[in-house]
C-alpha cells in the first residue's frame, strides 16, 4: 500500500489539485459550480484560508491557499468541502458515478477521488509558476483559447490587480519544477 505524506507547515501556502471521481465532468453543470462556490465560502468563513489563485475545470480544480498563522489543517478543510458539497449536491438531485464496492463499504459516494494532490509552495518563484499553471490550465485542456476566456478562474482578478496582462497566456508558461497532479 502507498504511504502518503502530507507536509503540514502552519501558516504555509499550498497548491492543490482535487479531482472528481472517474473524472466525471460534473462542473459542466452550472448548478454544481454554484454549489461548490457556496460550500467553499461557507468553509472559508468557519476555517479561514486565503485563495491566491484558483481554476475550476469540468472534472478537477487547482488552487493555491495560504493558511492562517499557526494553522496547518488543509486536509480538514478539504474533507469538509468535499463532504458538504457531496451532501448538498446529492440532496439537490445531482448525479454521481457508481461507487465501487470498497466505497460503498466505507459509506463513500461517487463524487470525488479519495485523495488530493498537494504541494507546499517553497518561494516566490514557485508561487508564480503554480499560479501561471493554474491560469493557463483551461488553455492546456482545450477549454479556452486564452486564460481570459475561461469564466471559472481567478485570472481576471489578477489582471485587475495588475499582476497579469489581459493577453497573457498566448504561449504556455514555464511549468512548475514539481509537476502538479493532473
Amino acid at each position: 500500500m502507498s504511504e502518503y505524506r502530507l507536509w503540514h507547515v502552519p501558516g504555509a501556502t499550498y497548491f492543490f489539485t482535487v479531482v472528481t471521481q472517474d473524472r466525471a465532468p460534473m462542473f459542466l453543470d452550472p448548478a454544481a459550480v454554484k454549489r461548490l462556490g457556496v460550500v467553499m465560502r461557507t468553509v472559508r468563513s468557519k476555517r479561514p484560508f486565503r485563495t491566491i489563485a484558483a481554476v475550476l475545470l469540468p472534472d478537477h480544480l487547482h488552487c493555491i491557499w495560504s493558511l492562517p498563522r499557526g494553522d496547518s489543517d488543509f486536509s480538514g478543510r478539504w474533507r469538509w468541502i468535499k463532504g458538504a458539497f457531496t451532501e448538498h449536491w446529492l440532496d439537490e438531485g445531482g448525479s454521481e458515478t457508481d461507487p465501487s464496492a470498497s466505497r460503498v463499504r466505507k459509506g463513500e459516494r461517487g463524487i470525488w477521488q479519495r485523495r488530493f494532490w498537494e504541494h507546499r509552495i517553497q518561494d516566490e518563484d514557485d508561487l508564480e509558476r503554480h499560479a501561471d499553471y493554474i491560469h493557463y490550465n483551461p488553455v492546456k485542456h482545450g477549454l479556452a483559447r486564452r486564460p481570459a476566456d475561461w469564466p471559472w478562474s481567478s485570472f481576471l482578478r489578477h489582471v485587475r490587480l495588475g499582476q497579469y496582462a489581459a493577453d497573457w497566456g498566448r504561449t504556455e508558461p514555464t511549468p512548475p519544477v514539481t509537476q502538479p497532479g493532473e
